[in-house]
């Protein structure tokens, strides 16, 4: 299996360099906006939609959300939706940690557009950046994650002794969690250099990045728990579904984007 997840990983990873450095601007955003498409369609199942057309009208109900917020805030009013689901990822946090169970259809769906539609945003938001320094930063912050989620997984393989959410995610552990910190960190410390920021307040940011992904892998873990799910999908192989390989990404776009904003990175 790992070696499984590994190729994956090393395909997923050559798409994603390929489309970020060749495609256009507006290429780029719609190569993510179909990675939403997919993943609003392996989250319909976690709100009990099974059925084909249900689940493509949900599809098409997350792309409309998503166009809105474009249409309506994409311009100078951007900062107002990443605060919207940054208070989402608090709520999520405190979801995740104090009331797991507490979950119906109607939450899991409503939820999905919650985790979905921002992340895109922010992504398409940082590459519309003029300057040109928005596909950089997209590849730094994708860089960030999964560093983080390569260390999480190997320290928590290797060290791996107390649970960190046993309701929501029994596999995880504390020693996980400290290890994909450090790994992100060691890539922040890199990322500060080569942008030439400050290097305390970038990894503050880059810590904050790396605690919120790992919210949005929780999230969806918690998710897929209540409706019956070890995977989201099984279009990767060895990871799963596109939700197992971007949930941490959901989270972490919009707090990245704003600190970058807090930074004077953005407009």
């Amino acid at each position: 299996m790992l070696r499984t997840r590994i190729l994956t990983a090393l395909v997923l990873a050559a798409l994603m360099l390929w489309a970020l450095l060749a495609l256009p601007t507006e290429g780029k955003i719609a190569c993510i906006a179909l990675l939403m498409a997919i993943g609003a369609w392996e989250w319909a199942a976690f709100a009990g939609l099974t059925a084909w057309p249900a689940r493509t009208l949900y599809v098409a109900a997350a792309l409309a959300l998503g166009a809105l917020a474009w249409r309506y805030w994409g311009g100078a009013g951007w900062p107002l939706v990443l605060e919207l689901a940054v208070l989402w990822w608090l709520i999520a946090f405190l979801w995740v940690t104090c009331a797991p169970h507490a979950i119906n259809r109607v939450a899991a769906g409503v939820a999905g557009f919650l985790v979905l539609v921002p992340a895109w945003f922010a992504l398409a938001q940082l590459l519309s950046t003029p300057g040109g320094s928005g596909t950089s930063l997209v590849i730094f912050m994708l860089v960030l994650v999964f560093a983080g989620d390569v260390g999480a997984y190997f320290a928590g393989r290797g060290l791996g002794r107390h649970k960190l959410a046993p309701t929501v995610s029994p596999n995880k552990t504390w020693e996980g969690f400290a290890g994909g910190i450090i790994a992100g960190l060691i890539v922040g410390a890199i990322g500060a250099g080569y942008f030439h920021l400050a290097l305390g307040p970038f990894l503050a940011l880059c810590a904050v990045v790396l605690l919120f992904s790992v919210v949005g892998d929780l999230t969806e873990s918690m998710f897929k728990r209540y409706a019956g799910l070890k995977d989201s999908g099984r279009i990767l192989p060895g990871h799963g579904g596109v939700l197992d390989r971007i949930d941490s990404v959901t989270a972490a776009g919009p707090f990245f984007v704003l600190g970058l904003k807090a930074l004077g990175m953005m407009p």
